[in-house]
């Protein structure tokens, strides 16, 4: 018997299930694991597939956030309500992943995946962390704070730095607030939004060849062989990412009434696509189509969202403090209290520019050890392995995070459409 969906009071026949997206980039999945398995070379040769898809992904999101920005602010055009909302998101995101580093330290100290490898200067392979250590690739605070503003305005765009159009977004739409002729603007930057939106759909018909590449590539090359001597890290980073959404994120939640486990059955296909291509970039465009859809306002999306891919990386954070401390439990280096609470207040600083760099996630590991200077930077060559693995798990950690934060904001501000968020959630439209 055929289900039925009502929508707008109309009842039609719900789609088959293999033609749903979420089901074809499972499929895609499951298909680039098998390939990896049996046939790594070939698998390996799949990796362009995977590299297009996320490539022509990161093609639409700058000018997706641009006009959305533009269209939220310009029609607000209100500066001292949009310094409430980015005060109150910065607030959040900081208390949030503060809480998500000191999990990630509570168990990786109880069940100390490192204990046991008894790593030493011999047996590491300094040479293989070279590319990530080199001081020129680590972005401090300050670099990082100064790469905000943008070098040309034509320079953000060309170089897709998210944080940058939304710098100019921000001056571009409050300035049209001011002017006469703003609302004309403000409506055609919304509507070439949504022409990026109709973009994107087309492009999310390719997602099950790309999460197959991108999958593909990633067994073939590291092979699930490499998960084995480090298996116990791998669950530790799951088992603590897993406490961080079903825990704090589900109490966060369940306080402004948002169901959470409902939400992320709502964000099935994004959380697919960023497990097979292992990067959450590839989900930002849905993920913001999708919480307008649930009711919130895009001057609290276009600022919450963008900020929260930057600000608020709740499952990078978890992953840099186990692999410290993991990295100083295979080398024997033992930390004080105080030496561990050090680590946590550079993590919290310098885990802000991880996504602003290639490999951001090693390259900020390598530059807060190098800072501190007790544990040995070419103990991350033990993690070379399965970074690629600890990768999905941490982007997917990640998009739940600014899921909530976003709606989380947009209760406080009064800018969720509760009775379009039920509908919506509940799938009643």
């Amino acid at each position: 018997m055929q289900r039925v969906i009502k929508t707008a009071g109309v009842a039609r026949p719900a789609r088959p299930f293999y033609l749903t997206l979420h089901f074809q980039v499972l499929a895609g999945i499951l298909l680039g694991v098998a390939l990896g398995i049996v046939d790594p070379s070939t698998a390996q040769a799949m990796k362009p597939l995977g590299d297009a898809f996320v490539k022509v992904i990161r093609m639409i999101i700058a000018p997706i956030v641009f006009c959305t920005v533009v269209a939220g602010i310009g029609s607000v055009g209100d500066m001292r309500k949009l310094g409430r909302i980015g005060i109150k998101a910065l607030l959040y995101f900081e208390v949030v992943t503060t809480f998500a580093l000191v999990i990630g330290l509570v168990v990786v100290k109880v069940l100390q995946p490192g204990a046991g490898i008894n790593a030493t200067a011999a047996t590491l392979d300094a040479k293989a962390v070279q590319d990530y250590a080199s001081p020129q690739k680590a972005m401090h605070t300050v670099d990082f704070l100064l790469n905000i503003i943008p070098d040309t305005v034509v320079n953000a765009f060309a170089k897709g730095e998210i944080l940058q159009v939304l710098f100019i977004a921000i001056l571009f739409g409050l300035a049209l607030g001011r002017i006469e002729k703003g609302r004309a603007i403000i409506a055609g930057c919304d509507a070439i939004s949504q022409a990026f939106f109709g973009m994107m759909e087309i492009i999310m018909k390719a997602a099950p060849v790309g999460a197959f590449g991108a999958m593909a590539f990633t067994i073939g090359r590291f092979g699930v062989k490499t998960l084995v001597p480090l298996a116990k890290l791998m669950g530790c980073v799951i088992l603590t990412s897993a406490l961080f959404v079903f825990v704090v994120l589900w109490l966060i939640a369940r306080a402004h009434g948002i169901n959470l486990w409902k939400l992320l059955v709502y964000l099935k296909d994004e959380f697919l696509i960023v497990l097979g291509t292992s990067s959450s970039e590839a989900a930002l465009p849905g993920l913001m189509r999708k919480l307008e859809e649930l009711g919130c306002t895009k001057s609290v999306v276009g600022l919450v969202v963008p900020s929260g891919y930057s600000f608020n990386l709740d499952g990078t954070s978890i992953y840099l403090t186990i692999a410290a401390i993991f990295v100083a439990q295979a080398t024997n280096t033992h930390l004080s209290l105080s030496q561990e609470g050090v680590l946590l207040l550079v993590l919290m600083l310098t885990s802000k520019g991880s996504a602003a760099v290639t490999g951001g996630g090693f390259i900020t590991l390598a530059a807060t050890l190098s800072s501190l200077g007790t544990v040995p930077v070419a103990g991350i060559a033990l993690l070379l392995g399965v970074d690629r693995f600890m990768s999905q798990v941490r982007s997917l950690t990640n998009l739940a995070g600014n899921a909530v934060a976003t709606l989380v904001v947009a209760r406080w501000e009064n800018e969720l459409d509760k009775e379009q968020f039920s509908r919506a959630l509940n799938r009643e439209a």
